[in-house]
């Protein structure tokens, strides 16, 4: 089950009638209960091929959400630099925990931390 921002937009754009294609890992089944309306494929982003499938459906696109903490996309030479060479009207959009700066902007989070961070578990404590 994945409640996530990046899954969630990626709905509300299917649901909208966009076509979506969702990237997951090889080697893990996913149960996406936000994944109505989505294809999806199993890309291993850190192997060549991969990466180069990637490059491809990006040069297709519209839109590309990036989930990932800061950086991980840049290392993996996904980042909006790259995709953008060569789909100049690509719009990269990150879905980032803490955002791009700040002190906590090099932080994975889910809605927990989020909650937490915010003061809203104590509130609804």
């Amino acid at each position: 089950m994945c409640l996530a921002p990046a899954p969630f937009c990626g709905m509300i754009l299917a649901d909208f009638g966009a076509s979506v294609i969702r990237v997951d890992r090889t080697g893990v089944l996913q149960r996406d209960v936000l994944g109505n309306g989505k294809r999806s494929i199993a890309l291993n982003l850190k192997g060549e091929k991969g990466a180069e499938i990637f490059r491809k459906l990006s040069d297709n696109s519209d839109v590309v959400i990036d989930p990932f903490r800061k950086g991980v996309m840049e290392k993996l030479k996904l980042g909006p630099q790259d995709l953008t060479k060569s789909n100049e009207k690509l719009i990269y959009a990150r879905l980032t925990g803490y955002g791009q700066q700040g002190p906590y902007s090099n932080m994975a989070g889910h809605d927990i931390n989020y909650l937490a961070l915010s003061g809203m578990i104590i509130i609804n404590n």
